[in-house]
């Protein structure tokens, strides 16, 4: 575009390219009538880079835009679906159609205040949301000042919330070895998936969605990806004999699940186990809890060193810099206690393996 009476610095008349707008917030018509206004305010000598009014956009425009730009960097897609839909339940009928320069505190209050008790993480991940959105509104020009979500938090607008712990119900370590008696007396596919947990101490969504180029029957190995990790981390499992016997006959099942549920090549459902527990009547004990029953076990049966049972339940252990220097996850140690653990659970009380 040739700006009216402006020369460049070789005297020639001044050419200046000029942005509309990304498709992704500027429709065709805008982009039209704004392509427009810049011409007939060159052909006045007037640049259209600093005379022009820009249009602001809103913060749900903004914050689909976020959305679609982080899209490639979601752990998985599950995850970002979450993300915007956190802000569609809770900032968009707010505010969500409000220029997005005239955000201010009392804006995101109006989305935090209603659930800061009541759903508090849901509420601290929507602060979080909405002030990448807002940061990201900054840098693209369309705000200036302080980030509203900032200020809430330094001025401790919101009132101090303590969390409770929430432990998952679980099962006492001298009653498994009678429950996994009647558990193995089942032959659903529910019943199998829960035999497993129990003897991996592992969690739902890790055992669910297990696929079998992860087992390694020759190094009896069961390595779950660090995408399906709760921590982030690649989690090698130690197989024992008696997770052998459950995961070898359901490889003529032939789907891409071990686990398969009433779908073909789909995992079972994610409450498939806790109705199982319900059926057998053991109504006070979660599927996670199995995880605590294993720990118990560990530390009071077993007495196995703290680094080998929390590496066993793929906890994090010492600070990051011990983390750095012991980097071994203890294979073979925990090896040993699995071993002992499997034993116990399918009532093998003679062996006794020192877990050092």
């Amino acid at each position: 575009m040739v700006v009216k009476g402006q020369k460049n610095r070789k005297g020639g008349p001044l050419r200046t390219d000029f942005g509309l707008g990304g498709a992704d917030i500027v429709t065709l018509p805008q982009a039209r009538v704004r392509g427009l206004e810049y011409r007939r305010m060159a052909k006045q000598g007037l640049n259209p880079r600093y005379n022009a009014k820009q249009e602001i956009p809103t913060f749900e425009e903004i914050a689909q835009q976020v959305h679609i730009e982080r899209l490639p960097t979601w752990k998985n897609a599950k995850h970002g679906q979450q993300w915007i839909n956190t802000l569609r339940d809770y900032a968009f009928p707010k505010m969500g159609r409000m220029p997005v320069d005239s955000i201010g505190q009392p804006e995101v209050l109006m989305c935090l205040a209603p659930i800061w008790t009541e759903k508090h993480e849901t509420a601290k991940r929507l602060a979080q949301r909405i002030k990448s959105v807002l940061d990201v509104a900054k840098s693209k020009g369309f705000r200036s000042g302080e980030n509203p979500v900032t200020e809430i938090k330094d001025a401790k607008v919101l009132p101090k919330f303590t969390k409770k712990t929430k432990h998952h119900a679980a099962m006492r370590w001298q009653d498994a070895p009678a429950f996994y008696s009647d558990l193995k007396a089942r032959d659903a596919m529910s019943a199998l998936a829960l035999r497993f947990t129990c003897l991996t101490a592992g969690r739902t969504s890790e055992m669910l969605e297990m696929q079998w180029p992860e087992i390694d029957f020759k190094a009896r190995l069961w390595t779950c990806p660090a995408i399906r990790m709760k921590g982030g981390i690649e989690h090698r499992v130690p197989l024992t004999d008696e997770m052998l016997a459950i995961l070898e006959p359901l490889q003529a099942v032939a789907s891409d699940y071990v686990f398969e549920g009433q779908k073909r090549h789909h995992p079972l459902s994610n409450m498939a186990m806790l109705m199982l527990l319900r059926r057998m009547g053991v109504e006070s004990v979660t599927v996670h809890g199995f995880r605590s029953t294993f720990r118990d076990w560990a530390s009071e049966v077993a007495n196995a060193p703290r680094e080998v049972a929390e590496m066993s339940l793929s906890h994090k252990v010492g600070t990051d810099v011990e983390r750095a220097y012991a980097r071994s996850d203890l294979l073979e140690r925990r090896r040993l206690l699995m071993d002992r653990w499997s034993g116990f659970v399918n009532g093998e009380t003679g062996k006794v393996v020192r877990i050092g």
